[in-house]
């Protein structure tokens, strides 16, 4: 027998006995159906076995070292994923939010195209059997189910979708997913949604990466269009919610580039910019270095301008819970002490109405006609200016800490040319030759930035290699360092 025939076998004899909530059919159905459904998007068997054994270690005495041993490590993965933590000292009303939140953090997080099939197959099958019931009982359909919050129920269904839409919308699971959806919740996808939706095809074969931002990759497709192409675990809704961005920053008079349309290259999806004779400050740094003090200008200029604009025009992020994600993330776990005083000064950091980039580098903005213009709107938050300056120093100076050759690999000129760069950036930023005040205010963007990558040090996990390590020790002493001087963010 292979291994998904193994699994129905094995995943029957765990479920006997058991029913379908609210109905009298017997649980295994329920697998079988994700199963089935997942046959629909893919040949692979293990994928389908998993799907047959997703509820097994939650739902009975099975465990993941069990399902390794019998199915192989690759489908007790993909079972992990699906795995949800019970938190059995708590009432299954009140750990509701929390598992469901934790859930999506996998789901988001993932490239594994197996686990979003999973997950899709097992979603459809749960909203298949909600919008049956739904049309029988109508609201009082929620009473059956621990969360008894219609609109929680919306929120999570609604987020998976928004998640697996990049992947998996051409899909007839997805569109049925989204027509249950629609059903329950009316109005909440538009009607596109649920059609098949052709995106015209690109091919980045003989283009030139010109750029990387945090969503994505920039390339120059010919002279006169640009495509930004995102990475595998972006949604539709950062697409769309970029475009909205770069045209509200462009209506607040920011220089930004529109996207004019979507198109799908090989299984990732792109944007579309027209910018013609364009070219990334970087590659133009790049040919001569010599140039860097001039397109320094610029770009304080523009720092400048950006943050000077009043944020509150544009729906924005606050950035600071993004700082507060890199403590947590980071010092958190190595200094008590240190975590309290980072955490107090960026507290104290009055909340404003500016307008930050949050990813602000020169690859970022390109030159058309002696005119920049930013291409990576997704990162845009209000925040405190010092928040950017933080991460311009990371960008021109903290990657190099350890190994120049990174920095340089990134901006595409040398590390000394970064530190040139840099130097000039702030003078015209903060409009002073003044050596004392420029190192103040760098010492302040400093502490930021080895906090964001102390945040980079433990982002795979708390497990480090002798690598790491070393890159801990170094950045825990320059924060340890800079707190003695620095006693507010603020400039």
């Amino acid at each position: 027998m292979n291994v998904l025939e193994r699994a129905i076998i094995y995943a029957t004899d765990k479920h006997q006995g058991v029913y379908r909530k609210g109905r009298k059919v017997p649980y295994i159905l329920h697998p079988l159906e994700v199963a089935q459904i997942i046959s629909t998007m893919t040949d692979d068997i293990e994928v389908m076995a998993a799907g047959i054994l997703h509820d097994v270690v939650e739902d009975t005495d099975g465990t993941i070292d069990e399902i390794n041993e019998k199915f192989g490590d690759r489908v007790a993965k993909l079972v992990a994923t699906e795995t949800e933590n019970k938190y059995n000292h708590l009432p299954k009303e009140e750990s509701w939010q929390m598992r469901k939140e934790e859930s999506l953090v996998v789901l988001r997080n993932t490239n594994d195209m197996g686990v979003k099939m999973l997950w899709l197959g097992d979603k459809l099958a749960n909203i298949r059997s909600l919008s049956s019931g739904y049309a029988e009982k109508g609201e009082d359909i929620w009473q059956l189910f621990h969360q008894h919050d219609p609109e929680k129920h919306l929120w999570y269904y609604k987020s998976i979708a928004e998640a697996l839409e990049l992947d998996l919308n051409r899909t007839g699971a997805y569109k049925e997913f989204i027509q249950h959806i629609n059903f329950i919740w009316p109005g909440t996808f538009t009607l596109d949604k649920e059609r098949y939706k052709e995106f015209k095809e690109y091919s980045l074969e003989g283009c030139k990466l010109i750029g990387k931002g945090a969503k994505g990759s920039v390339y120059r497709y010919n002279d006169e269009i640009i495509l930004k192409v995102y990475n595998e675990q972006n949604t539709f809704k950062d697409i769309e919610r970029e475009t909205y961005l770069a045209r509200s920053a462009f209506v607040a008079g920011i220089p930004t580039a529109i996207s004019f349309g979507i198109v799908s290259v090989g299984e990732r999806y792109a944007s579309v910019f027209e910018l013609l004779e364009s070219q990334p400050i970087s590659e133009l740094i790049s040919k001569d270095q010599s140039r860097a003090k001039y397109y320094a200008k610029i770009m304080a200029d523009l720092a400048r301008d950006i943050h000077s604009t009043d944020a509150t025009k544009i729906n924005l992020p606050d950035y600071k819970e993004e700082i507060f994600a890199w403590i947590s993330g980071g010092v958190a776990h190595e200094d008590e002490e240190v975590t309290e005083k980072i955490t107090k000064l960026v507290t104290d950091l009055p909340d404003v109405t500016t307008m930050i980039h949050g990813d602000f580098h020169t690859g970022n903005i390109m030159m058309q006609q002696n005119d920049p213009f930013l291409i990576d709107m997704d990162t845009l938050a209000r925040c405190h200016p010092i928040a950017e300056l933080a991460g311009i120093y990371m960008f021109y100076r903290g990657f190099g800490d350890l190994d120049p050759t990174f920095i340089e690999k990134f901006m595409g000129f040398s590390f000394e040319t970064c530190s040139e760069y840099y130097n000039e950036f702030m003078k015209n930023y903060l409009q002073t030759d003044d050596e004392k005040k420029i190192k103040e205010v760098t010492d302040k963007a400093a502490l930021l930035c080895y906090t964001r990558l102390m945040r980079r040090v433990y982002k795979q996990g708390l497990e480090l290699t002798e690598e790491k390590a070393k890159a801990r020790d170094h950045y825990m002493a320059r924060i340890r360092e800079l707190l003695k001087t620095v006693d507010t963010l603020e400039f």
